[in-house]
């Protein structure tokens, strides 16, 4: 694919530039396997305009050239969880391709064949890449290995049942003749595409589960040679920022221009919806004159509560002192006759928080008449189409994307309002003419342009029974509404399903979603960043209740439950941590156990309180991810989980004064620094289960382990977060 500091047409890349089908162009042969009945409206409202989706029941994922280079087509963004290895391994076990020769492109904006199976859209979220993909990768890697032994029998005028492919070479059994990919790629072109090729058995993979499948983009991401949406330059291209309301729900009053138009390398200073578009040369130019504007807000219909008005309003809330009676999720038994011993009362309190990726938000931008060009990292490519369309008067069909790699998300990339997208196509279309503007957001820009993840309130109640297991839960989780619409089901993810709630006798757990001015989005493992906290602290504090280790309290209740799978990766880890001997000095252990996305990972964390805080110095996690594709890759993610997820624990927080969020930049949104690490030990435990999510999964259990090894040393629970004030 053509890099983007090299184009000097914006619209050069379209899907018919993409060998698609069973068929040769450019001197290749792709190959890909895509599943029917993507939503009909979507699909339609994607492709008026565009090139015809791909005939065939087969996407483009395959492309295999003359050289014998197979290139993967992922159609999910990298943000830096090496997505692409993953991918591109799925596809070479089945082809058997040869594994030095292969490589990855990312695909462009088409739903109709990149669409992700479990979301329905094109979208990399919700921890589904690989677990989406893997079917239909190994169908199209299989498909493609089919089409090269047939190409072979018949050039050789044997029988397709002696042929068979190893490390990128078709090869005859019986005589021992072996001709290549590239040797093959006209006649294998000219197969009919099988529907249904045979897969392999997971036990005869060679590739898959290897210490071979490494992420493919270390060393270039290390030399700096990735291309990141900041890293962008085009012919005759500008710089744009905004100037945002100081509340949210803002909208601009009137501006002063005047000063802004004499900063040296400004072009343009304009009104969009609820703000002020600075256009200039380069990125300090847009800077300057930014800085240089007048703006006169207006903040009638503004949030203006603060954090503590607003989590005074969660408490009262939550225990039931306001006529909001939220919405019952789950209920179980006779409620009214139950709670009236209850052993245990807890309740809890989270702020919101950041995404706080490396790379802030940023976009390239051209808009030609209905059409749309962007360059940037898409993470939600369908709802950026669509709300592109929306803001460039133009059909999504018409908005075609270029997906670049990013400096982190954690979520923030995958707004459904598609918030700096919008903003960069008003700002393009306002410049016109197909003349190329990269949108860019400073660090306090992201840092108080909301999106956070939402602050919240639990309030929990449980009876034991008489084997001293909990009988009773009832549960009032107070969180802002991730989904404008329907339930809300995110902020509540990880209770219902728990066992520890699905063996009781009763439960009547609610949620509620009050009406809060500040914009909310998916934070890296979304609800259960924070119900985990509140299930695996509240378990430790049950078991201490009847003098009972908790870990042996954990395994009476999986064992109660049968759930196989939590006790596999509780004995796993408390067997690697050495849990039940003692320990040295100050120092605790700590256990939580969650499952999220599919995915089971035991945590148990080694606490000490220096000065005051805690220290952190070894996590020992166990995980049943189902097939771990790349093993080298999970634990790259439980490490990054951990990390992430203690960050956010130790010190994470956005909090309000009159509305205005106080935290800028990370000077004062304090994130873990590289001395506090600590050192993460991973064990896959073995499986042949199709793989599930290893993006989000490590993430939830850290804040409770360190908080029940603080309940080990202190005796006193955890009843908020961050634990540094």
């Amino acid at each position: 694919m053509t890099s983007p500091q090299t184009k000097s047409n914006a619209f050069a890349l379209t899907r018919r530039k993409l060998v698609l089908g069973g068929s040769m162009a450019g001197g290749a042969l792709v190959v890909g396997y895509a599943a029917a009945n993507f939503g009909a409206v979507a699909s339609a409202a994607l492709s008026i305009g565009a090139e015809a989706p791909v005939s065939s029941p087969f996407g483009p994922f395959i492309k295999i050239d003359r050289d014998n280079w197979v290139t993967v087509v992922n159609a999910f963004q990298e943000m830096g969880q090496g997505i692409h290895a993953g991918v591109a391994a799925i596809v070479a076990e089945e082809l058997d391709a040869d594994w030095g020769k292969v490589r990855v492109m990312s695909a462009p904006a088409n739903a109709a064949a990149y669409r992700n199976r479990e979301k329905g859209m094109q979208v990399t979220a919700g921890s589904s890449s690989v677990a989406g993909a893997w079917t239909q990768l190994r169908m199209a890697g299989a498909a493609a290995r089919e089409m090269f032994v047939l190409a072979a029998a018949a050039k050789w005028e044997v029988s397709a049942g002696t042929v068979y492919v190893r490390n990128g070479m078709v090869i005859h059994a019986g005589s021992g003749r072996q001709e290549s990919f590239g040797d093959l790629l006209e006649l294998a072109a000219k197969q009919k595409t099988p529907a249904a090729p045979l897969l392999k058995d997971v036990s005869s993979f060679t590739l898959v589960g290897s210490p071979r499948v490494r992420r493919m983009d270390s060393a270039s991401k290390a030399t700096g040679a990735v291309t990141y949406t900041q890293d962008v330059q085009m012919p005759g291209m500008l710089v744009a920022m905004v100037a945002h309301p100081p509340r949210f729900g803002g909208k601009v009053q009137s501006f002063d221009a005047a000063a802004a138009r004499k900063v040296k390398g400004v072009v343009d200073v304009f009104g969009i919806p609820s703000r002020v578009a600075v256009v200039a040369r380069d990125t300090w130019s847009a800077r300057k004159g930014r800085d240089a504007l007048t703006v006169t807000w207006d903040d009638s219909a503004t949030e203006k509560r603060s954090s503590e008005q607003l989590l005074q309003l969660y408490r009262q809330i939550g225990e039931g002192s306001t006529d909001d009676r939220g919405a019952s999720y789950h209920t179980k038994g006779d409620p009214a006759t139950a709670f009236t011993d209850t052993h245990l009362k807890a309740s809890y309190d989270f702020p919101y928080l950041a995404h706080a990726p490396m790379e802030p938000m940023n976009c390239v931008a051209q808009v030609d008449g209905r059409q749309v060009k962007l360059t940037f990292a898409s993470q939600l490519q369908t709802v950026d189409q669509v709300n592109s369309a929306l803001a460039a008067i133009t059909l999504p069909g018409m908005v075609h994307i270029e997906t670049l790699p990013a400096g982190g998300s954690f979520g923030r990339r995958g707004g459904l309002s598609s918030g700096y997208v919008v903003e960069s196509v008003r700002i393009a279309r306002h410049i016109g003419k197909g003349r190329p503007v990269k949108l860019v957001w400073t660090r306090e820009d992201d840092m108080t342009g909301g999106y956070y993840r939402p602050m919240a309130h639990h309030r929990v109640w449980v009876d034991r029974g008489a084997d001293g297991l909990p009988a009773a839960w009832r549960h009032h989780t107070v969180a802002q509404s991730l989904l404008p619409v329907g339930p809300n089901a995110t902020e509540v993810e990880g209770i219902k399903e728990s066992p520890y709630v699905a063996g009781c006798a009763v439960a009547d757990c609610r949620v509620f979603s009050p009406s809060v001015g500040v914009p909310v989005g998916f934070w890296r493992s979304v609800g259960h960043s924070h119900n985990a906290m509140v299930m695996e602290h509240t378990i430790d504090q049950i078991a201490r209740l009847g003098g009972v280790d908790p870990a042996e309290y954990r395994r009476a209740i999986y064992r109660k439950a049968g759930d196989e799978r939590r006790l596999a990766v509780l004995d796993l880890a408390c067997e690697r941590a050495g849990w039940g001997s003692s320990m040295q000095g100050d120092w605790a252990r700590g256990l939580a156990v969650h499952e999220a996305f599919g995915t089971v990972v035991a945590q148990i964390a080694e606490v000490a309180l220096v000065e005051g805080r805690p220290r952190v110095r070894r996590v020992v996690c166990a995980v049943d991810c189902g097939i771990a594709v790349s093993p080298d890759q999970v634990a790259a993610q439980m490490e990054g989980g951990v990390c992430y997820g203690l960050s956010a624990a130790m010190y994470g927080k956005i909090t309000l004064g009159d509305g205005v969020p106080a935290q800028t930049n990370f000077d004062t949104y304090e994130v873990l620094r590289i001395d506090e690490a600590p050192v993460v030990e991973t064990h896959i435990v073995p499986s042949r289960r199709d793989p599930s999510g290893m993006g989000e999964p490590g993430v939830p259990p850290i804040a409770p382990a360190v908080a029940n090894a603080l309940l080990v040393l202190t005796g006193k629970p955890t009843t908020s977060l961050p634990f540094v004030a």
